[in-house]
């Protein structure tokens, strides 16, 4: 079935992607859901003008997220939790601290860019990527301290 994403969906596409997925999913996940509608002509021709309309912010946006890039390049964060005497924290450090980290150090980025290479739940060091524009990802060094 082909759809019109109507927002980014983790795995699958960002917002305006036209894609080919299975009937199931189409019509019983991302269709109701409010996440893709069916890709008809009227549609796509709207889809189009959209687009058209869209490029002038579309490439505003490419810009400050590469600069923002370039800052974030070889950046370290370091994240405090309480760990026990074998350096395991008690649950794990997420996207929120990390996005908390972050944003100490004068950069404002939603956690819902930060992915996470595995879930961090020993001190140490670890690496963490920012999804900042569509195929702009930047890995950062996450340092997770004793408090």
């Amino acid at each position: 079935m082909k759809i019109i994403l109507k927002q980014d969906v983790k795995s699958l596409g960002y917002k305006d992607d036209v894609l080919v997925v299975k009937n199931g999913y189409a019509n019983n996940f991302l269709l109701p859901k409010g996440m893709a509608v069916l890709a008809t002509d009227s549609q796509l021709k709207d889809l189009a003008e959209n687009i058209k309309q869209a490029q002038f912010k579309q490439d505003k946006l490419k810009a400050n997220a590469e600069k923002l890039a370039e800052s974030l390049v070889d950046l370290t964060v370091s994240v405090g939790a309480k760990a026990g005497a074998n350096g395991k924290i008690f649950g794990s450090v997420t996207s929120l601290q990390v996005a908390q980290a972050l944003k100490n150090k004068g950069f404002d980025i939603d956690r819902r860019k930060i992915v996470l290479d595995n879930d961090i739940k020993m001190l140490g060091t670890h690496t963490a990527t920012l999804n900042l524009f569509k195929g702009i990802h930047v890995p950062i060094t996450v340092e997770v301290v004793s408090e």
